[in-house]
């Protein structure tokens, strides 16, 4: 998954779709970068559960998502 920091004066998230995303994929996770922590949510259920990893554990998880 690649993604891009958020723009903005940080009060709102930019949320950014995965790049493994497809038209007949859908599965899709969103993610939203603060300098504090790096939000994900399910794309099909926008106003639901979200996570919010700080940097350190994002940077630890993203080997085990590539390939998938």
């Amino acid at each position: 998954m690649s993604f891009k920091p958020a723009s903005g004066d940080g009060t709102a998230l930019e949320w950014i779709k995965s790049s493994y995303s497809g038209a007949d994929t859908p599965s899709c996770v969103e993610v939203a970068t603060t300098p504090e922590a790096i939000h994900v949510r399910d794309s099909k259920n926008p106003h639901g559960p979200r996570l919010a990893l700080n940097p350190t554990t994002w940077a630890a998880f993203l080997p085990y998502t590539s390939g998938h």
